[in-house]
């Protein structure tokens, strides 16, 4: 068995496993089981079960991951003598589910192990489960942040808290405008007011500064032909261009380092918004009003 073994690159255990798949409710039904057997058993009884269970399905990453866990909260939720008797078992079941196929058990089985190791205070060990979570995954950033906040490195991690918050401002604009460009499509000119003030108040809430307060109103305002708040928009985004990086110097992320905007690229953006100003489809009904005249050959 063990030269078969090798050949196909698996374990003997694998190997020997007379039911190499579970369906999910298969799962579903030895996890609930095990779960029950908790209410009316010791800890080292439905340990042990839960261990055969394991030992005849060795290939079910799934189940490896999700028994763990059962057992991992259980020596929590109860007093049982010695619990971290049970530590390398279930260390080793998150280990092995980490190295599965399936991506989604490898980052719950790696969350699992890096909360088993935060509560214990190992954050080395902690920090190396990491590894398993995607870059694109802001809760690597987060638990990152945690870690240095607790092994003395605070302004590592501030700077991690404040990526995520200036991340997920962006993330959350983005998510309103779609949302109002649906009520848009929709002819919801209401719901679309609705969604321009919750921009406004991002922007507000996460220190943006005045342009990214008032810039999200200003499509609205000339749909709806209302000169006067289309002109006090323009008007606004216009003096605010010089400051559009004011969010650089916000106490809000003040260990982050920004990129400086040189005067050149100001004046250029400044000049991109007055052509903007001038389509004639989208401003065509402020021809002729005397404070837009001037707002556009004046600036």
């Amino acid at each position: 068995m063990a030269p078969i073994a090798r050949l196909l690159d698996i374990s003997l255990d694998t190997l020997l496993s007379f039911h190499g798949e579970l369906t999910q409710e298969e799962i579903r039904d030895i996890v609930v089981r095990v779960d029950e057997k908790f209410k009316e058993q010791p800890y080292e009884e439905v340990f042990l079960c839960a261990k055969r269970e394991l030992e005849k399905y060795p290939g079910s990453d799934q189940l490896t991951w999700q028994l763990a866990v059962i057992l991992d909260a259980h020596r929590l939720l109860k007093e049982v003598p010695e619990p971290e008797k049970y530590d390398s078992f279930i260390t080793e079941c998150y280990t092995r589910a980490m190295k599965s196929e399936d991506e989604s058990i490898r980052y719950s089985a790696a969350e699992s192990l890096y909360n088993l190791y935060l509560r214990k205070e190992q954050y080395e060990e902690a920090e190396k489960c990491l590894e398993h979570f995607s870059m694109q995954n802001p809760e690597k950033k987060r638990r990152q942040a945690l870690i240095f906040s607790r092994t003395g490195r605070p302004e590592e991690a501030y700077k991690a808290y404040e990526e995520l918050l200036f991340s997920d401002y962006q993330m959350i604009s983005m998510i309103f405008n779609g949302l109002y460009m649906m009520a848009i499509q929709e002819g919801d000119l209401e719901k679309a007011s609705y969604f321009v003030d919750k921009q406004r108040a991002l922007a507000r809430i996460f220190e943006m500064g005045e342009y990214y307060e008032v810039s999200p109103g200003l499509e609205l305002a000339a749909m709806e032909m209302d000169e006067e708040a289309t002109i006090g928009i323009a008007e606004k985004m216009l003096s605010c261009i010089e400051q559009i990086q004011s969010f650089t110097r916000a106490p809000l992320y003040s260990h982050m380092t920004f990129k400086h905007t040189d005067g050149e690229f100001l004046a250029e953006m400044k000049q991109d918004l007055l052509k903007s100003f001038r389509t004639e489809e989208t401003y065509g009904f402020l021809k002729g009003n005397e404070r837009w005249e001037k707002l556009l050959g004046g600036s």
